[in-house]
């Protein structure tokens, strides 16, 4: 059984004229038991609302899961009450979020954001969360714990910040993290200091990982699968290595031939995708890359959306004619 499974999920969004337009279109992928998957593709594509989807984060009142399930350990998260979801967050599957400085509370110290997950899910007092608190941040790589624990967010870097949503995660050892965006707005030193401290500890509970990124060699060094996600939908799935060395879909090839080579000249300009992701408004039924696609499309490619078939074994595809080569 796998730890998670989500099913044909679809999101909506209900915008300030009262259209209700779909962000997530019937995604599907699961997470086995110590293994990583890394959802990869532009901003836009709804890579971040599927992560808020499957803890029922998303803003209200504007954000709605329509159909689907998200499958944990066998039980749809879907079905359960609000009071069962805030026992399942962070104790069972635990968030880094995208920006810490709004994921934090600002009128609050960092050591009492951190207690409070050891106090909800773990019902330790006071005197216990606050060691527990000291002994993770300590865990994260922030020096003088005792000091920072009663300092406030904006009196840290972005990359301590960060560090803190980090111990916060991980601080009931979940059986599943999930890491959306974990190194933005950071430099590129600190990120790489970030992705490590996240492998390590991930590597250290026996955690899964669910990774949400743009960033295709984060996934090389961190992710056992990757699904590409575009305007929605999941274009590919497969193992690391045969997505990077075997691509299939269109979009897919672009991003890869987009990433600097160090065997390539540096004099040479590197290919991109040309275009924008669609907005959600002019999406259409079918193939959703056709606009940004080198080879031509069908007009009732346009109209039906393509099969995700296996094309290898464990490698899947939407299988467009016009964007993937049969």
């Amino acid at each position: 059984m796998s730890l998670l499974e989500v099913q044909e999920l679809e999101v909506a969004f209900t915008t300030e004229t009262r259209q209700e337009l779909s962000v997530v279109d019937g995604v599907s992928f699961s997470i086995q038991t110590g293994r990583n998957l890394g959802i990869v593709g532009e901003s836009g594509c709804g890579k971040s609302v599927t992560a808020l989807s499957l803890l029922r984060l998303l803003p209200q009142p504007a954000g709605k899961i329509v159909s689907g399930s998200v499958l944990w350990r066998g039980e749809d998260l879907l079905s359960r009450s609000s009071e069962e979801m805030r026992s399942v967050r962070g104790n069972e599957i635990g968030m880094i979020f995208q920006e810490p400085m709004n994921a934090l509370n600002p009128a609050f110290t960092i050591g009492k954001q951190i207690d409070e997950v050891f106090l909800t899910h773990l019902g330790m007092n006071l005197v216990d969360a606050r060691y527990q608190t000291l002994n993770m941040l300590k865990k994260v790589g922030i020096p003088e714990p005792g000091i920072r624990a009663d300092e406030y967010p904006h009196q840290l870097s972005g990359g301590m910040r960060q560090r803190v949503m980090i111990a916060m995660a991980l601080a009931c050892e979940p059986e599943l993290i999930i890491a959306d965006e974990p190194t933005t707005a950071l430099d590129v030193t600190i990120q790489a200091q970030v992705l490590q401290l996240i492998s390590e500890l991930q590597k250290k509970s026996q955690a899964s990982l669910l990774l949400i990124t743009h960033d295709l060699g984060v996934v090389a060094q961190t992710c056992d699968d990757v699904a590409v996600m575009y305007a929605g939908r999941i274009v590919e799935r497969a193992p690391m290595p045969k997505l990077f060395n075997s691509p299939k879909h269109a979009y897919t090839k672009g991003l890869l031939s987009s990433i600097p080579s160090m065997q390539e000249p540096t004099q040479k300009k590197l290919p991109v995708i040309r275009g924008m992701v669609p907005a959600l408004a002019d999406l259409n039924d079918g193939c959703r890359f056709a606009s940004r696609s080198e080879q031509h499309h069908e007009a009732k490619w346009l109209e039906e959306r393509p099969a995700f078939i296996e094309v290898e074994k464990d490698h899947w595809v939407e299988a467009c004619p016009g964007c993937v080569e049969r």
